[in-house]
């Protein structure tokens, strides 16, 4: 029987979250993370995010998604933007700027793609290792400006901002309340 979300605490996601970003970008990006800003819903409109920064909004941004499913359901977005994640697939996979470039935006998705799921299953082995096992999703990536994600009317919304030496990357998490 899932949990209830409810009974998770912010703490517990902020920590596992920030762990799991910190560990990831360290380890495969040579970067370090802090984070910076958070806030957290229980309703689509409730919290201001940090993506609705109007500079940030407008810019091409390209977004990694895993969900997770079991004691506790929810999804995962990674937010970065478009240069950002061209930076990140050129160091993760040794390439140029215009190695990455002469790729093409399939190159970028995997590499954000592997980045989310290295982070999302981070993120999982710290719930598992607190009593709420839970599998992963097969990673998605999203493209586009101006994103508005609506969760559910029965879910919490955590939104952290992280710095990762100068460069913006947003954990937006999503979690079904109840079961």
């Amino acid at each position: 029987m899932p949990a209830d979300t409810q009974e998770i605490s912010e703490t517990l996601i902020r920590d596992n979250i920030t762990r799991a970003v910190c560990d990831v970008f360290k380890t495969m990006l040579q970067r370090t993370a802090k984070l910076d800003q958070m806030c957290v819903s229980g309703g689509p409109d409730a919290c201001p995010p940090a993506l609705r920064d109007e500079n940030l909004a407008q810019k091409a941004q390209v977004v990694g998604t895993v969900g997770f499913l079991g004691e506790i359901n929810g999804l995962i977005y990674l937010y970065f933007d478009a240069n950002f994640a061209k930076d990140c697939t050129g160091h993760l996979l040794g390439m140029s700027a215009d190695e990455v470039t002469e790729a093409g935006d399939e190159v970028i998705n995997d590499a954000i793609g592997e980045i989310t799921n290295m982070t999302v299953g981070s993120f999982k082995n710290g719930l598992c290792d607190q009593g709420y096992p839970c599998k992963l999703t097969i990673p998605s990536i999203l493209r586009g400006s101006n994103f508005s994600i609506e969760p559910i009317s029965d879910s919490i919304r955590f939104i952290y901002s992280f710095d990762t030496q100068g460069e913006r990357l947003v954990a937006d998490i999503i979690l079904k309340v109840g079961e």
